[in-house]
């Protein structure tokens, strides 16, 4: 972890795991089955099961293909988020969330990139991917606790009926479907 990431990650303490679970169960309150949100809680959920994965494999292979699903479900499930849901959240007046969230979105893409280089297995690794999976939880609790769910209140049911069309169209782009923890797919690993 380079000396930034340690001041950034002193300056912002992580949410317990009491508080993110309050707020995952009050965000699938607030869901409808097969809505943006509720596709958006799955995914959450996919995330957390492939860092989980990252971090329990046994071999350096298995390690940088779990890696490898972990990044292809986390850029899927932003780029859905950034096409879809953010324009949006900018749209009912909270552009500074929005902003917020495709910068976090941003800087999580780019710590992936740079997972790349150290050696799996080692603890730089595991350190690395533990900072990436904690910045990535609290931009969850975010959007759990109250982006997604202002967004939710805010917007009209029609509006909500295309939000869930465009998530889903661009998740499926990038991801595929049918994707889950145990299989990623993606157009290019699918075939």
């Amino acid at each position: 972890m380079s000396i930034i990431d340690k001041v950034v990650a002193a300056v912002t303490p992580p949410e317990s795991e009491d508080a993110r679970r309050e707020a995952r169960e009050k965000a699938f309150a607030a869901a409808t089955p097969g809505d943006w949100l509720s596709m958006v809680l799955t995914h959450h959920q996919n995330i957390d099961a492939a860092f989980l994965a990252v971090k329990e494999a046994s071999t350096p292979p298995a390690q940088i293909a779990a890696q490898k699903k972990l990044a292809t479900l986390l850029t899927g499930h932003s780029v859905a988020e950034e096409a879809a849901l953010y324009p949006a959240l900018a749209d009912a007046g909270e552009k500074g969330h929005a902003t917020m969230a495709y910068t976090e979105q941003s800087a999580a893409k780019l710590q992936m990139g740079l997972l790349e280089k150290p050696v799996p297995l080692s603890q730089d690794y595991l350190d690395k991917l533990e900072h990436i999976r904690g910045a990535v939880a609290h931009h969850v609790y975010e959007e759990e606790g109250n982006w997604f769910l202002d967004l939710k209140q805010k917007v009209p049911a029609a509006e909500q009926q295309r939000l869930t069309a465009r998530y889903a169209e661009e998740f499926a782009r990038y991801v595929g479907t049918g994707a889950d923890v145990s299989g990623v797919r993606s157009k290019v690993t699918a075939g």
